[in-house]
C-alpha cells in the first residue's frame, strides 16, 4: 500500500476509534486525543489530574480499543524493581526460570508514579527508553508496541518522590486532565450508575498500530516547519540569544533537543488525523502545550507572581 492510502486508511480508522472509545470516555476530547497521538507518534505520556477523573478506564478503553495487552501497576512506596520487572524463581527441578512482571505488556498504567521511590522509578524508565528489561544479567526485550501511560496527583505531595527533570523529558506529553463539565457528569453518572456493560471492540493489531508509527515517520516535513520547531525550542532557554524578557525574567531552564524531536514527530501525527500529507506550522503549535510544560522550568518569580507555563508556551508562537 502507499503511503498516500495508509494515510487516509489511519484517519478513517482513527475515526472508527475515537468513536469507539466515546462509548465507554464521556467528553475528555483532547485527553484522548493527545493520548492517541503519544501512542501512533511512540512516545510515553504522563497524565496529571486529581483523583476520581477516570484515567485508569480511558486507559484501559483506549488498550481493548486498539486492540493491545494492557496492564496496572499502583505504585506504593514500599513497591521494588523487581515487583514490575519481574524475578528468578527456583522451579520443581530446582532451575531458575525467570517469571515476567506486569511491565510485559503493550500499555502500561503507571499509576501514581510519584510515591515509589527513585530505584523502581529508574526501573520502569530503562524499559520505556530501552524497550528492553535486564534481570539477573540477563536482556529481554519488550513486545512492540510499547506505551507507558504515568500518572500523578496534583493535590496530595506527601511521602511523594517527584520525577527528576531527566525522567520527565522521557515523557513524550503531560497531558493536564480538567474535571468534567456540567452536562459531562451527568452523562457520566447516568451511564455508571446503571446495569449495562459496553463492550469495546479491538479495532487494530500491534502489527498494524506499527505499520502506521512507520507511515507517520516517513512523512515528509518542510525545512520551515522543522526550523520553527527548533526555534521556538531554543526561545525557552534563558541565556539564549532568542529568549525574550519574559523567558529570562521566569524561566530557570528551558526545553531540550528531545523537545523538538517530540514537536515534529507529534505534528506529524497531528497532521495524519487530519488527513494532510505533511504538517505545518499549525500542527506544531497544537501538540506545543503538551510536549513544552514539563519542560520548562519556571523560577520562584513566576511562582509568586502566578505566570503559569500556558502563558510561557504561548508567548513563544
Amino acid at each position: 500500500m502507499s503511503d498516500v492510502a495508509a494515510v487516509e486508511q489511519f484517519v478513517k480508522k482513527y475515526r472508527e476509534l475515537k468513536q469507539e472509545i466515546a462509548k465507554v470516555i464521556v467528553g475528555q476530547d483532547e485527553v484522548v486525543n493527545q493520548i492517541l497521538i503519544s501512542i501512533f507518534s511512540g512516545g510515553h505520556s504522563l497524565l496529571i489530574g486529581v483523583p476520581g477523573l477516570a484515567k485508569t478506564l480511558m486507559v484501559n478503553t483506549i488498550a481493548q480499543a486498539l486492540g493491545l495487552d494492557f496492564k496496572r501497576i499502583q505504585f506504593t512506596p514500599d513497591l521494588m524493581p523487581s515487583d514490575i520487572l519481574g524475578s528468578e524463581i527456583l522451579d520443581e527441578d530446582r532451575h531458575f526460570k525467570f517469571v515476567k512482571g506486569p511491565i510485559f505488556a503493550n500499555i502500561i498504567l503507571a499509576d501514581e508514579i510519584n510515591r515509589t521511590p527513585p530505584k523502581t522509578q529508574a526501573a520502569l524508565l530503562e524499559a520505556m527508553q530501552e524497550r528492553a528489561v535486564t534481570v539477573a544479567g540477563h536482556h529481554y526485550k519488550l513486545s512492540l508496541p510499547y506505551f507507558v501511560l504515568a500518572t500523578q496527583n496534583p493535590i496530595e505531595q506527601e511521602g511523594t518522590y517527584p520525577l527528576p527533570e531527566a525522567q520527565l523529558d522521557r515523557f513524550m506529553f503531560a497531558i493536564n486532565l480538567d474535571y468534567p463539565s456540567f452536562e459531562e457528569e451527568v452523562q457520566v453518572v447516568k451511564a455508571t450508575t446503571n446495569d449495562e456493560n459496553l463492550t469495546v471492540n479491538a479495532l487494530f493489531t500491534a502489527e498494524e498500530i506499527l505499520n502506521f508509527q512507520h507511515v507517520i515517520r516517513r512523512i515528509p516535513v518542510a525545512d520551515n516547519v522543522i526550523e520553527y520547531a527548533v526555534t521556538m525550542v531554543g526561545k525557552t532557554r534563558p541565556d539564549s540569544d532568542a529568549a525574550s524578557e519574559l523567558i529570562k525574567q521566569y524561566v530557570d531552564w528551558g526545553a531540550g533537543p528531545r523537545a523538538s524531536q517530540n514537536l515534529i514527530l507529534a505534528a506529524k501525527t497531528h497532521a495524519a488525523i487530519k488527513g494532510k500529507f505533511s504538517p505545518d506550522i499549525e500542527d506544531v503549535q497544537a501538540v506545543a502545550n503538551s510536549i513544552l510544560r514539563h519542560r520548562i522550568i519556571k523560577n520562584y518569580k513566576a511562582e509568586a507572581e502566578g505566570i503559569t507555563e500556558a502563558q510561557i508556551i504561548k508567548s513563544l508562537f
